[in-house]
């Protein structure tokens, strides 16, 4: 054991150090609320459907625009720790995110809660990078950060696992709106460990100036693909409206690359100017800039197929709110026993291995639901839904401390945010694809479509990995 601790890189070799739990708490538990949005709200939308009358589009919206705000203001987010204060920036973020919960719970119409939604989006953008900024100051030791890692990844997975379950549970017994009031006091304790036990993160030394132009540019064009995705289900693809919609954001996101790249130019030839809200150096490091195309294929192919298969176990098997939960949890369940596993194979291995193999597990479960039909019976879907359980906590954890490695001190935030923009835009666009898909198609063959691209992109990303391995370039430093 001793030799091959002494042939690891000395940021992953094993701890000496006991890990202190009180801070480590603290910041999971923000990430908690994150994640328990993302799978807690699907099992809601028949409810919501018959309370509020509102129509496909806008419960896609409902869905969608809370992971489409999150991931256009994540990098404003990012940016804005590193230099006002990632503990500050945490706190604001947890308070933005239970006043936007409250507001989703009370209601009274669809737009109501789409706006609360997109609320909700907001306060994430702002905790979850400075929370990444806060545990890589926390723990400076990288072994013992790639298990702190492990415990915020294992944190965060309950809450992706308990999700449908406990919507399922929360809306059988007292109504959707309480899979929004449930937030509220997570959202309480959070704050009181982060003021007790979260020392501030040490900002730059000088304030930056920042990037607004850049910033409205992502935020449209990110807004102008989903939303034409989104709409392409209840318009049609050859509405000129969906088409308007990607041409704006195509446009607006060659306009934010061209922005980004110019403000590098000049920050470097003029000290004060302002800086870049992308920092176009950052990926092109090629190990970061893997890490956030994974996040990205991985999000669309798990999160688009979880909108999916929610809807099938309603729908089309007739499950139930309830029901839909816990069929799901051999999937979304199986983030307890992976998120310490992949931080233990990340600590001995380092991190691209075991997410080249988690990726390749995904693909082949996602090729599974092939075989889901009205009269398939359960336990010839557990396969597929075991498989990519396991192989999405597995690969987001790794990837997690691929770019607690990769990025530079200095950029923490920043690098995390990239990397959570990433997998925030996968889940967007996924849910508006797929659910686009079985609109058009038809719930059984969309779910199958939905599937072989979901299977797609998880084997594009094991093949970006593999290629990095084989170039030499995934080293940890």
């Amino acid at each position: 054991m001793t030799s091959v601790a002494r042939t690891l890189p000395t940021s992953l070799r094993p701890p000496s150090a006991r890990l202190a739990l009180p801070p480590l708490v603290a910041l999971s538990l923000g990430h908690f609320l994150v994640m328990l949005d993302v799978t807690v709200v699907n099992v809601a939308v028949p409810g919501v459907r018959a309370s509020l009358g509102v129509g496909a589009a806008a419960l896609q919206w409902a869905v969608d625009g809370y992971s489409t705000v999150f991931a256009a203001l994540l990098l404003l987010g990012g940016g804005l720790g590193d230099g006002f204060g990632h503990r500050r920036l945490y706190l604001t973020g947890l308070g933005l995110f239970a006043a936007a919960s409250a507001l989703c719970a009370a209601a009274g119409s669809g737009a109501v809660l789409v706006g609360a939604r997109l609320g909700q989006g907001a306060g994430a953008a702002l905790l979850v990078p400075a929370s990444f900024a806060l545990l890589r100051a926390a723990y400076p030791d990288g072994a013992l950060r790639a298990r702190a890692v492990g415990v915020w990844g294992l944190v965060s997975a309950v809450a992706f696992g308990a999700g449908p379950a406990v919507g399922g549970l929360l809306v059988a017994g007292l109504g959707w709106r309480w899979v929004f009031w449930v937030n509220l006091p997570v959202a309480a304790l959070a704050a009181v460990l982060t003021r007790r036990y979260v020392r501030a993160a040490v900002p730059p030394a000088a304030r930056r100036r920042g990037d607004p132009l850049g910033q409205l540019l992502g935020v449209v064009g990110l807004v102008g693909l989903v939303g034409g995705v989104n709409e392409a289900g209840a318009r049609g693809w050859g509405s000129p409206w969906v088409w308007a919609a990607f041409a704006v954001g195509a446009a607006s996101l060659a306009g934010f690359v061209r922005v980004e790249l110019r403000l590098e130019r000049r920050s470097a030839r003029r000290p004060g100017a302002r800086v870049p809200l992308l920092p176009p150096a950052l990926l092109r490091d090629g190990r970061l800039a893997v890490v956030v195309a994974v996040g990205l294929l991985l999000s669309l192919g798990y999160y688009g197929m979880l909108y999916v298969l929610t809807l099938h176990f309603q729908q089309v098997l007739h499950y139930g709110a309830l029901g839909a939960g816990l069929a799901l949890l051999p999937s979304v369940g199986m983030g307890l026993p992976a998120a310490p596993l992949s931080s233990r194979l990340a600590a001995r291995y380092g991190p691209y291995r075991p997410m080249a193999g988690a990726l390749l597990l995904g693909a082949a479960g996602f090729l599974g639901w092939l075989a889901a039909g009205p009269d398939t019976p359960y336990p010839v879907l557990l396969f597929a839904l075991a498989a990519t359980g396991l192989a999405t906590p597995l690969t987001v954890v790794a990837a997690t401390v691929a770019v607690l490695e990769a990025a530079p001190p200095a950029a923490a935030g920043t690098a995390s945010a990239v990397f959570n923009v990433s997998r925030q835009v996968g889940s967007s666009l996924g849910v508006a694809l797929f659910g686009t898909l079985t609109g058009v198609l038809g719930p059984v063959p969309g779910l199958h479509v939905s599937a072989l691209v979901a299977a797609g992109a998880f084997l594009l990303g094991a093949l970006l990995v593999l290629r990095l391995l084989r170039r030499g370039r995934a080293v940890s430093s």
